[in-house]
């Protein structure tokens, strides 16, 4: 059975409560923090300032995903700032190798991601270099959209690439994870699940959080792969 692991995204929490919405969930394994700049994504959230004051607040480690353009620039003033990981995109990387260094120098974990119609195969050479890989499961940029299947494929491909490596690279997928497509995603090959209004949009989202990870770590046909 996969160890599976619960990051709720407090992009559909209450922005005017946050620490008290971080604590609603303190049954999961990591918060998950969406940084747009309205650029690289058509929506505006957070910025290094607010993120640097939830991760004092936080009860969980952050995980930090950038849908920021001149990421290679922006990245590593996270890691500065406490994240324990930070995600960047391959489409605004203009040296993802080296910025994925630059993160684990500054004692962050390196997480890549890719949009839907991004293929996986031009990265996979890289994934000695990374703690995880975000493959996202909708458009980037607002929460609460549809899961797309047609992700489905790059994320079984993605599994048998990691598990090609050898390497506790974790595989995580962000948009549209509910209880019933954490399934989906889950037998694919993932073990990481982004969650935002499945979670919070409940009236007990620290029972959200333990009913997704269990109906993923139940999924049959899942392969044990656990990442410390």
């Amino acid at each position: 059975m996969r160890s599976c692991r619960i990051h709720p995204s407090i992009l559909s929490a209450d922005f005017a409560n946050l620490e008290a919405e971080l604590h609603r969930i303190a049954t999961a394994d990591a918060v998950h923090v969406d940084v747009m700049d309205n650029h690289f994504v058509p929506n505006l959230t957070l910025g290094l300032p607010v993120v640097r004051r939830i991760g004092e607040v936080s009860p969980l480690p952050l995980d930090v995903h950038l849908m920021i353009s001149e990421v290679d620039r922006w990245a590593p003033g996270y890691a500065d700032a406490g994240a324990s990981s930070v995600t960047f995109h391959a489409e605004a990387s203009a040296a993802p190798v080296k910025l994925a260094r630059e993160l684990r120098a500054r004692g962050s974990k390196a997480s890549l991601a890719l949009r839907p119609a991004t293929p996986v195969e031009p990265y996979l050479d890289m994934l000695p270099e990374l703690d995880m890989l975000l493959l996202m499961t909708v458009e980037p940029g607002f929460g609460g959209q549809a899961f797309l299947d047609l992700v489905l494929p790059k994320i079984r491909r993605a599994r048998a690439a990691i598990e090609g490596t050898g390497l506790p690279i974790a595989l995580q997928v962000d948009g549209g994870i509910t209880r019933d497509t954490i399934l989906r995603a889950a037998e694919a090959g993932a073990d990481v699940f982004v969650a935002g209004s499945s979670v919070y949009g409940t009236g007990d989202p620290a029972a959200a959080v333990e009913t997704l990870r269990n109906v993923a770590q139940a999924t049959p046909g899942a392969t044990e792969h656990v990442v410390e």
